[in-house]
């Protein structure tokens, strides 16, 4: 019964291991000082996810929800169109879903002079 048990274990550790997903690349990176003007906030994946909340949020003023009605199946990379950004430190916030259903959510920050 405990050779069972843990078989069972160790295939659920293994399973949900192998099913989240890692942001590997971000444009801007996590912590850059952007001096060029930023036309989109791009993501990798190290596997497919479908991201469903991508949120903007300048040090002063109002949070900005990033268009993803061109993103609605699983994929590895995102670029997602901003407008041009004014100069201040971002907060990115990320929200998705593994193809297993997990889900997953991550941050970066950056700064525009």
């Amino acid at each position: 019964m405990k050779t069972i048990a843990s078989f069972a274990l160790a295939a659920l550790l293994a399973t949900q291991t192998l099913a989240h997903s890692k942001v590997t690349d971000t444009t801007p990176a996590d912590g850059a000082v952007v001096t060029q003007p930023t036309t989109s906030i791009d993501f990798t994946f190290s596997k497919a996810i479908r991201l469903t909340v991508v949120k903007l949020s300048p040090q002063k003023g109002s949070e900005i929800k990033l268009d993803l009605r061109a993103h609605t199946t699983f994929e590895q990379e995102f670029s997602l169109p901003v407008q041009r950004l004014d100069p201040g430190d971002y907060r990115v916030e990320w929200r998705g879903l593994g193809l297993d259903g997990h889900p997953m959510r991550g941050a970066f920050s950056f700064s525009v002079e």
